[in-house]
C-alpha cells in the first residue's frame, strides 16, 4: 500500500483536495482523524545574510628594511657603434636604374650569288632568293653594267653555283647573328678566291656590302679594302637601281674611276 503522505501528494498534484469514501469499506481499518487533516505547507527556506568581510587588521606588519646594495666593479664594456641608417643606400638603389633585359637580335636574311666576269668576281644580291634566270630584269641590268665596264656580259657561276643563303638553319641554338653571317660570307669568298684570284671584287647590293665588305649604304660607289680578299667596289642593289634610275649617273662616274683595276689602259 502507498503510504498516506505520498498518496496525498499524488492527489494534490491531480488537484484533488481530499478524498473520502462514500461508505465504509468492508474489512477496512478505521480511519484516523489526524490523517484527514491537510498537510502543513512547507516553510520557505531562510536565507542567511551575507557575512560582512572581515575588517582589515589595524596593525600591519612592518616591511623589513632594505639591505644595503654592494657595488661590484664590472669590466668596462665598449658601447656599440650607432647603426648607419639605410636611407642613403635605399636612395642610391632607387636612383640606380634596373638592368634592362637585352632582346635577342633576329638573324639577317639574304641570298647572294658569286659570279665571275673576266678578271672580276661579282658577289650579287639575289632579289628573289633564287639564282638568276636569263630573262630576269635584274640579270639583264647586270649584263648592261658588265658591258659598260668592258667585261664579258655572260658571267659564269663559281664553284657549284649554289647561292649563299642566310640563315643556315631555320631553328636551333646556333649563333646566326650579323657577326656569324659576316664570318661565313667572308670565309666562303676567301675559299673561292684563293684558288682563282681576281683584280677587283664587285659587291652588288647592301647585304653583299655589309657582310663581305663590312660597309653600309654610305659605302655605295666607293672602293673598299677587305683583309684577306683584296680590293672591292661597293654598288647599289640591282632592284634599287631599277627603282631609282637617278643612281645610275653616280654609278657610272664611280665606274670610270675604278675601271683602271681591271683595265689599266683606261
Amino acid at each position: 500500500m502507498i503510504e498516506e503522505a505520498r498518496r496525498r501528494a499524488y492527489l494534490t498534484a491531480m488537484q484533488v483536495v481530499s478524498w473520502l469514501p462514500r461508505s465504509v469499506l468492508p474489512f477496512a481499518a478505521p480511519s484516523r482523524a489526524e490523517l484527514l487533516q491537510p498537510l502543513p505547507e512547507p516553510e520557505p527556506p531562510v536565507v542567511a545574510p551575507p557575512v560582512a568581510a572581515a575588517a582589515p587588521a589595524t596593525v600591519r606588519e612592518e616591511a623589513p628594511a632594505p639591505r644595503p646594495s654592494i657595488e661590484v666593479p664590472r669590466p668596462a664594456v665598449s658601447m656599440p657603434k650607432p647603426m648607419i641608417k639605410a636611407e642613403p643606400a635605399a636612395t642610391e638603389a632607387e636612383e640606380t636604374p634596373a638592368p634592362t633585359r637585352t632582346t635577342p637580335v633576329p638573324p639577317p636574311r639574304f641570298a647572294l650569288q658569286l659570279l665571275r666576269a673576266g678578271d672580276c668576281a661579282l658577289l650579287v644580291e639575289l632579289p628573289t632568293g633564287e639564282s638568276f634566270q636569263s630573262r630576269d630584269p635584274a640579270y639583264l641590268l647586270l649584263k648592261d653594267l658588265l658591258r659598260a665596264a668592258g667585261l664579258p656580259d655572260s658571267p659564269q657561276q663559281v664553284g657549284d653555283g649554289s647561292p649563299i643563303h642566310w640563315p643556315l638553319l631555320s631553328r636551333g641554338n646556333l649563333d646566326q647573328g650579323p657577326d656569324a653571317a659576316r664570318d661565313y660570307v667572308q670565309g666562303v669568298l676567301a675559299g673561292q678566291l684563293e684558288s682563282q684570284p681576281c683584280a677587283c671584287l664587285w659587291l652588288i647590293g647592301l647585304p653583299a656590302v655589309r657582310f663581305a665588305g663590312e660597309g653600309d649604304a654610305e659605302s655605295f660607289n666607293r672602293e673598299l679594302t677587305i683583309d684577306g680578299l683584296g680590293p672591292a667596289w661597293a654598288l647599289p642593289g640591282l632592284e634599287l637601281l631599277m627603282d631609282e634610275p637617278e643612281r645610275k649617273r653616280e654609278l657610272w662616274q664611280a665606274m670610270r674611276r675604278v675601271m683602271q683595276r681591271w683595265k689599266p689602259s683606261i
